[in-house]
């Protein structure tokens, strides 16, 4: 049946109940108009309620991953909200062929809502993307972030140009052809998205930065783990719960420390320095020197603490010595990698050692303030 058929039919049964003139055609037009959006909303209501649970059936199904997070709830709901774009737009000329402007105008709005819609899609698609992250984003992973992250701003600028130009009736390219003269601007407004984009290219392609990190930003006050990176910020929590942001140009171009190595390695590296009074050193009976058999002592007692590494060999030695005194160091790798069970072992340890010198004879250097 085509569109004459069923304008003939739909005017039979207007004039079943009546009507006749000009008002036959008015009232068939209006249930054309309604049956269109009708259709467009039964649409979009079977693919919410029937399309969307047998992707999500499929996609559990399969072992991998990806499918799942791209072709997630909140993608699905959101292509179905296209589909009736698609009805209507295919409906305008049999709907409205009597009435151009209107048609024109439908459209219009029609293609801008179709627009929106598509970038909103692909939008969640790229922000689903983040769940395929474990607790530590790899290198890969992350420069795919970043990357995905200017393809949402291009996007956007891209559909704004898109409706820009629906909206006043031009060619798309005429729009994008004209940017071209105001590409200085274009750089001045997105200079720090462009930046940014520089420097997390660097962080990840060096494979300096990851989420899940233990950093330490002096300049920032960021003592703590990487929770987000992204285009312009990487945003880090304190030891102390705090949030610190800071930008990946910052990373960049300035000095942090990552923990990681030492996170992921067994054990962390301490070393202190002790000096002790000179005129507290002697020889012993055996002709060696008290020092000596303390920094003995104190060495094969670090082998044997258990929370030491002993596999990693302490070593305790004769610095150079200094006005302060004679310089012993004191290396030694601690098994405590987080921050408060390392700063108490190592307490512990340099608490022993500083009231174990005095049974050797040996005496801390200490300046007393003038009476």
């Amino acid at each position: 049946m085509n569109m004459e058929q069923i304008n003939i039919y739909l005017e039979e049964l207007i004039s079943l109940i009546g009507l006749t003139g000009d008002s036959v055609s008015i009232v068939r037009y209006v249930i054309l108009v309604i049956a269109s959006f009708l259709l467009a909303w039964l649409a979009g209501w079977a693919c919410h309620r029937f399309l969307v649970p047998l992707v999500q059936k499929v996609t559990r199904r399969t072992d991998a991953k990806w499918d799942d997070v791209i072709f997630n709830e909140r993608v699905l709901q959101s292509a179905c909200q296209i589909i009736p774009a698609i009805v209507i737009w295919s409906l305008l000329p049999l709907v409205f062929f009597e009435y151009p402007k209107v048609e024109d105008v439908v459209g219009r709005l029609t293609a801008i809502y179709f627009t929106v819609m598509t970038v909103r899609t692909v939008i969640t698609v790229i922000d689903s993307l983040k769940n395929l992250e474990g607790e530590r984003r790899t290198a890969k992973l992350q420069y795919l972030y970043t990357v995905t992250s200017v393809l949402k701003i291009l996007m956007i600028f891209i559909a704004v140009i898109v409706v820009v130009a629906i909206i006043i009736n031009k060619n798309p390219s005429t729009l994008f052809a004209g940017l071209g003269a105001a590409s200085a601007i274009l750089m001045l407004a997105f200079q720090d998205t462009i930046k940014g984009l520089v420097a997390g290219i660097r962080l990840t392609s060096n494979d300096m930065l990851h989420i899940g990190d233990w950093i330490t930003v002096p300049s920032a006050g960021a003592n703590g783990k990487v929770e987000e990176i992204s285009l312009t910020m990487v945003k880090v929590r304190n030891f102390d719960n705090t949030i610190v942001t800071v930008t990946p140009q910052m990373l960049v171009d300035g000095a942090f420390q990552n923990w990681q190595g030492m996170m992921e390695n067994e054990g962390r590296k301490q070393v202190r320095k002790v000096y002790y009074d000179f005129r507290s050193l002697t020889i012993g009976d055996d002709g060696i020197a008290n020092i000596t058999k303390f920094r003995q002592h104190v060495e094969q007692w670090l082998k044997e603490n258990p929370k030491v590494i002993g596999e990693k060999n302490p070593l305790v030695r004769q610095a150079e010595a200094a006005q302060a005194g004679c310089c012993v160091e004191f290396i030694f790798w601690l098994k405590a990698q987080n921050a408060v069970d390392f700063e108490h072992d190592t307490s512990d340890i340099m608490e022993y050692i500083f009231a174990k010198g005095g049974d050797f004879g040996l005496r801390i250097y200490q300046q007393f303030p003038e009476q």
